[in-house]
């Protein structure tokens, strides 16, 4: 897997996921539950990853949606 996102922001990585629902790519978010261990004070960030052979679309589809500062680096 690849991780594009890595954020605090819930907001983002909600968008990032619908985005992804709605293409049909599969995605995790990986780190939740280090939430419930912080108090779910949102200070540990969490990484949003999709599939090796959906990568490129996936972060075209980001980019796309204007979440291109969001995005790691390749």
């Amino acid at each position: 897997m690849k991780e594009l996102i890595r954020t605090n922001d819930a907001v983002v990585l909600s968008f990032a996921e619908s985005l992804m629902k709605e293409a049909g790519i599969g995605c995790f978010i990986a780190d939740q539950g280090m939430s419930i261990l912080e108090g779910s004070l949102g200070l540990l960030p969490r990484r949003f990853l999709v599939a090796d052979e959906e990568a490129d679309e996936a972060r075209q589809i980001l980019i796309d949606a204007g979440l291109e500062a969001e995005l790691r680096e390749v």
